[in-house]
């Protein structure tokens, strides 16, 4: 499985942003897809998560201004940000699970500035 993500960049706060992640390869046991983030000097963290139900979990951090989508046609994962804070400012990760098997994208740097 390879993911390709996109969308980052420079935004001001109070702004949007939107991440996209396609998947490619062998995804049909793909569970659940979602995006970590990582910001200098902290752990890596849980951001939002939609299984292939399409439940969907998000960090208390950023519920009520992040949505995360899929698209299962397009193999494809999507994360709106609003309202974006200087505290979301991070390098963003998209993962994928199978059973038994994690998988990650290369990160795409989100800076939250003015």
């Amino acid at each position: 499985v390879q993911l390709q993500a996109s969308g980052g960049g420079l935004v001001q706060p109070g702004g949007s942003l939107r991440l996209s992640c396609a998947a490619s390869g062998s995804i049909g046991r793909l569970n659940a897809m979602g995006w970590y983030r990582q910001a200098p000097g902290k752990q890596r963290e849980l951001v939002a998560a939609i299984t292939s139900g399409g439940s969907t979990n998000y960090a208390d951090s950023v519920k009520g201004r992040f949505t995360i989508s899929r698209d299962n046609a397009k193999n494809t994962v999507y994360l709106q940000m609003n309202s974006l804070k200087p505290e979301d400012t991070a390098v963003y990760y998209c993962n994928a699970k199978s059973a038994t098997n994690d998988y990650w994208g290369q990160g795409t740097q989100v800076t939250v500035s003015s």
